[in-house]
């Protein structure tokens, strides 16, 4: 008995040594990421036939979400890659001592403002805000040709707003209209100002971008301000009537990076990774199938779509490191002082 209890132990024993040398020798990579499960789980195959001794699990959640989750696990890291969410975010995760530096191979060819100096998060895609409109009810050579004509009183209960809190789009085209007067006098007030007025000729504030874009194209209003992929994409894929004009005087560029988490537990997979998602061919697939703008400067725009290729932006000039520690007071005082007191 004592022997056949021996040996179902000892089996028992082999069994367990061999489960935890597989958790410790198993090669993966851990993702979070909001881009969604249509670029994730392509990616995820793509990834994983060019390494197949790789396995890629993924969690898609909100950016916000993701930083939260990277600060609550900061004890005993169990992501790999945080891959996606607005260059501010990744700052104050940067601040926190959230994250790994890596100098991707490719960092030459992203430029200084779309990355961190000390090689903690860099750009993946730039997205530019626009004046959007619905091109059915507005010709283009009518509609506001810069921010300031959004105010125009022939624009009265004509505009459509994305509900700015739940939006990392409207916090960043809200805090650059304030940014525009806080640059100089370390003031919000006359940005303040400025959105009152704004508030005055919104009709609505959308619950969610779909209820904004199904209102624009219902014709419920003609204009609003959103990014300007997101607006192509409607009106490619979903044969939406919107146009839209980049804003004269320069548009917040917000930038969607990436970052090795610090005290990942596969740095060398989390490496492969980054790399793989962002080479040439990656980028040249996010742009023509996910309508994304790579930050980096050596595509060739012959393999770019022609709405990126053929289509020039001046970037507003803005001190992120202000927004990440600004935005959320000004956006504060938004709600509090000013939606739906422009009346």
């Amino acid at each position: 008995m004592k022997q056949r209890l021996y040996i179902v132990i000892s089996v028992l024993t082999a069994i367990f040594m061999l489960m935890g040398c597989g958790d410790k020798t198993q090669k993966m990579v851990i993702v979070y990421s909001p881009h969604g499960g249509d670029i994730l789980s392509q990616f995820e195959e793509l990834f994983e036939k060019k390494y197949p001794d790789i396995d890629v699990q993924w969690i898609e959640m909100g950016s916000q979400d993701v930083l939260d989750r990277i600060r609550s696990e900061k004890e005993n890291p169990q992501g790999d890659i945080w891959w996606g969410a607005p260059s501010t975010m990744f700052m104050n995760a940067s601040k926190e001592g959230l994250l790994q530096p890596y100098k991707p191979t490719w960092a030459d060819a992203v430029e200084n403002i779309y990355k961190d100096t000390n090689d903690m998060w860099y750009g993946t895609f730039l997205t530019p805000e626009v004046i959007a409109f619905n091109n059915q009810l507005v010709k283009k050579e009518d509609a506001p040709k810069d921010w300031d004509e959004l105010l125009e009183p022939r624009w009265k209960d004509q505009i459509i707003i994305r509900y700015p809190l739940a939006s990392g789009t409207m916090r960043a085209i809200y805090s650059a209209m304030i940014w525009r007067f806080y640059k100089d006098t370390g003031d919000p007030s006359k940005g303040y100002e400025w959105l009152l007025k704004l508030d005055a000729n919104t009709k609505e504030y959308a619950a969610s971008p779909t209820m904004m874009q199904q209102k624009l194209a219902r014709g419920e209003g003609t204009i609003t301000v959103w990014n300007m992929p997101d607006i192509v994409f409607q009106a490619e894929a979903k044969g939406f009537p919107f146009g839209y004009v980049i804003p004269e005087s320069g548009t917040p560029v917000v930038t969607e990076g990436m970052a090795v988490i610090k005290g990942s537990k596969h740095p060398e997979q989390a490496k492969l990774y980054y790399e793989f998602v962002n080479n040439v061919e990656s980028m040249i697939i996010l742009a023509k199938e996910h309508y994304r703008i790579p930050a980096r400067t050596d595509i060739p725009k012959e393999s770019l779509p022609e709405w990126i290729a053929d289509t020039e932006f001046e970037p507003m000039d803005i001190d992120w490191e202000v927004f990440s520690n600004k935005s959320a007071e000004w956006m504060k005082y938004w709600e509090q002082n000013i939606k739906n007191r422009g009346q």
